[in-house]
Parts: structure tokens; C-alpha cells; sequence
């Protein structure tokens, strides 16, 4: 099998190894409904920071508000684990993709007619996270459905790239219509863009094995818990990835401020920015499209969250629009790069009976820890400015990256058993991953 690996590599075209999970019918649907969906996610998320901004000036309730559409993931996402264990994910997925358009439709009715309130946006916010709860999990997980594990660390990549690839153009977009039209249009066509995904999401035959569980929920939930606490790799990356959406990402809520008081851009100078971020972030996620093996992934999670660090820590003390313009670009890569890295270890190794109950647990961290991270910057930006509050989360973000790339090495056999259990790994034969630790 290792020769015949090494015969047929070198004559498949870079191209073709890229993109090699869009050869499944079922993900090239959803990479093309999702794309165009992400796209009105992005455009809504930067309008709503917006609107919030000249609404009311403040930045500890742009933190609020952040905090308010996340900490119901923190919350619910175990329930949204089991969920994904439980029943057919594609039905989960077109469940939950179907309630953000709504949503988004509400928040556009108002936002147009002129009755929005920033209750309004506080309530939308906080049913988004409910919903989101049940969909990152589901989502995640519905991954291996869709492409098996041959090619999942691939389709990870590329779901990466397909959001941070909308990052660049929603956020452009918007900062565009905000300044001309105002926000309400980016709300509608966040809505209407929900329209492409759930129709591919029909589209779409897929082979659901059944998972139905003899325990009740709460043994579950429990079960998931206990896998990730006792396995010691699982729970690294997922502690340094809290550590990151706590203390790294809140700069991304505090970027109005930036745009706007310290680099003089208004609107769009915020679509700008946002943008960069997302180029960066589109790389970063290429970056691990074109790896065929998981070897190496672990010192680039180490790696990419130091530079993330290191880039937040420049970029909180630029007064310059264009040089800030140019710091988020690693800012970015990096921080995607170890989300996407940390992503694909975590999924390589977790056994798929215990697949959705885990992913709700990454859901914590990535998404569910953000509110606090948003909350707290916010408040501490407040009293202390925001290139402060950045400026100090960077410098936590070098000390969360020295920690795991200390700890890596002790890790080693644990994470080789793992991926060795699964069979499969980025499509390379089990047997062949024995000479492989993660972290080299």
C-alpha cells in the first residue's frame, strides 16, 4: 500500500490534491450552497456590528452583543452533540440553516421599517446561538457523511477556506452598502442567501448509518465529557483553542472602534479590515488543503497560534490604516491555520459514535468561549482602550502557544493510537501513521 501511495502521488496534478473532496457529488452541493450563504453571514455580521456602533457608541455593548449571540453555544451545545448522535444530521442541518433565515429576515424587517431597537438585536442575537448550538455540531460532523474519512481532513480544509474565501467578500460587500443603502439590505440578503444551502442540503443522497443510543441524554453528554477530559492530546488542543477565542479573538469585536476612532475609516475602512482578516484566514485554510497527511499539524497548531499572538500584539499599536491593514493578514492565517489544524487532529482521532457529542465540545471552545472573550474585552476596553485590551490578549496567546509546543512531545503515542484506531487519516493508510507522531 506505501508504494502504491508513492507511485500514484507525484502524477496527480496540485490542483487535483487541493481540491480532492469536491469529487463527492454530496460536497460539491454543500461547498456551493454554503458559499453563498457564508457570504450573507459574513455581510450580516459586520452590518450588525455597525449598527450597533452608531446605535449607540459604546463599546462594551458591542461586546454585549457579541457575547449575547454566543454564550448560547457554550450552553446548548452539548444537547446539540447528542443531537448530531442521534438523528440524521442532513435533516438536523436543514433544520438549523432554515431558522437563521428567518431570523435574518426578522432582523431585516426591522432594521428597514425603523423600528429596530438594540433589544431587538440583543434578542435576535441570543436565538442565533440557540440555533447555532445544534448547527456547528451537526454541521461538523455531517463532514464524514458527505466525504468519508479518506478525504476528510480535505473537506475541513476547504470548508475553511469556503467561509474565510466569503469572510473577504462579505465583509467588502457590506462596508459598501452600509455606507450607501444602510444595514437593513445586508440582513435581507443574509436571508435570502440561506435559499442556496438548504436547497443543495436537499439535493443532496446521503447514507445514513443509525445511531440511535440505549442511554439517556444526560449519560451521553456525560460520556462525550469523559472522553475529552481523559484523552490528553483532545483535551490540549481544545484547551489552547478556548484560550484563543477567550483571549485572541475579541479584537475582531472590538474592529469598529479600531476602524473608526483610531484609524479614521468609518464603514468602510471596517469592511477593509474585515476583510484582510478573512484573506488571511482564506490562506491559512488553503495552506492545510494542500497537506495530505496530518504529520506536522500539531507543531503548526503551536506555531500558528505564537504568530496570531505576535501579530495582534503589532497590530494593537499601528495608527496607521494600511499598515493595521497589512498585520491582519497574518493575524488571520494564523488564526485559522489553528483552528483548521485543530479541527482535523481532533476529528482524525475521535471515534464517530462519539463524533457530534465531541464536535459539541470544540463548539464550546470555539465558539462558546468567544462570548466571554467578548464580554470581558469589551468591559476592559472600556477602561483601559481597546489596543490595550488586544494588545494583551496576544501576549496570552505566546504564552498558550509555548505550553502546548512543550507539552507535544509527551503527547505522542497517545495521539498515534488514536489515529491508528480510526483506520484512516487524510487518507493515508493506517499502518503507514506509526512513523508518524503529530507533532513532527
Amino acid at each position: 500500500m506505501a508504494d502504491e501511495v508513492e507511485t500514484k502521488s507525484p502524477s496527480r496534478p496540485k490542483w487535483a490534491t487541493t481540491l480532492r473532496a469536491l469529487r463527492h457529488r454530496n460536497f460539491q452541493l454543500f461547498f456551493g450552497g454554503q458559499l453563498i450563504s457564508l457570504i450573507g453571514t459574513w455581510m450580516q455580521t459586520v452590518a450588525q456590528a455597525w449598527l450597533v456602533y452608531r446605535l449607540t457608541g459604546s463599546a462594551l455593548l458591542l461586546g454585549s452583543v457579541g457575547f449575547s449571540s454566543q454564550f448560547p453555544v457554550f450552553l446548548i451545545a452539548p444537547l446539540g452533540g447528542i443531537t448530531a448522535d442521534r438523528i440524521n444530521r442532513q435533516r438536523l442541518v436543514i433544520a438549523t440553516q432554515t431558522a437563521s433565515m428567518l431570523l435574518a429576515a426578522m432582523l431585516a424587517w426591522l432594521t428597514l421599517t425603523g423600528r429596530v431597537q438594540v433589544w431587538h438585536i440583543f434578542v435576535l442575537a441570543a436565538l442565533l446561538g440557540v440555533v447555532n448550538a445544534f448547527d456547528i455540531p451537526g454541521r461538523q460532523s455531517f463532514l464524514v457523511d458527505m466525504v468519508g474519512k479518506e478525504d476528510l481532513m480535505n473537506a475541513i480544509a476547504l470548508n475553511s477556506s469556503m467561509f474565510n474565501g466569503a469572510r473577504v467578500i462579505g465583509p467588502a460587500i457590506a462596508g459598501i452598502l452600509v455606507a450607501k443603502i444602510g444595514e437593513g439590505w445586508c440582513f435581507a440578503a443574509n436571508s435570502i442567501s440561506y435559499i442556496a444551502v438548504i436547497v443543495g442540503l436537499m439535493l443532496m443522497h446521503v447514507q445514513s448509518t443509525q445511531r440511535a443510543s440505549t442511554h439517556s441524554p444526560i449519560d451521553d453528554i456525560v460520556e462525550g465529557f469523559r472522553w475529552v477530559s481523559q484523552t490528553r492530546i483532545i483535551r490540549a488542543l481544545l484547551l489552547l483553542l478556548g484560550l484563543v477565542s477567550l483571549v485572541g479573538m475579541p479584537y475582531t469585536v472590538l474592529m469598529p472602534i479600531f476602524a473608526d476612532q483610531i484609524l479614521h475609516g468609518g464603514a468602510r475602512g471596517l469592511g477593509i479590515l474585515m476583510g484582510a482578516t478573512g484573506v488571511g484566514a482564506l490562506f491559512g485554510a488553503l495552506t492545510l488543503a494542500t497537506k495530505t497527511e496530518i504529520k506536522g499539524l500539531g507543531r503548526l497548531v503551536a506555531m500558528s497560534c505564537a504568530g496570531l499572538g505576535i501579530s495582534l500584539c503589532c497590530f494593537s499599536f499601528s495608527t496607521h490604516f494600511w499598515l493595521s491593514v497589512a498585520l491582519l493578514f497574518p493575524a488571520g492565517y494564523s488564526m485559522m491555520l489553528q483552528m483548521a489544524c485543530s479541527n482535523t487532529l481532533v476529528q482524525t482521532m475521535v471515534p464517530d459514535r462519539l463524533r457530534g457529542r465531541v464536535m459539541s465540545v470544540y463548539s464550546m471552545m470555539f465558539m462558546g468561549m468567544a462570548p466571554f472573550g467578548a464580554f470581558f474585552g469589551g468591559a476592559l476596553a472600556h477602561h483601559i482602550g481597546a489596543p490595550i485590551t488586544v494588545a494583551t490578549g496576544g501576549v496570552a496567546c505566546i504564552i498558550g502557544a509555548i505550553w502546548f509546543r512543550r507539552a507535544l512531545p509527551s503527547m505522542r503515542i497517545e495521539a498515534r493510537r488514536l489515529i491508528v484506531a480510526q483506520g484512516l487519516a487524510g487518507g493515508e493508510p493506517a499502518q503507514e501513521l506509526n512513523a508518524q507522531p503529530v507533532e513532527e
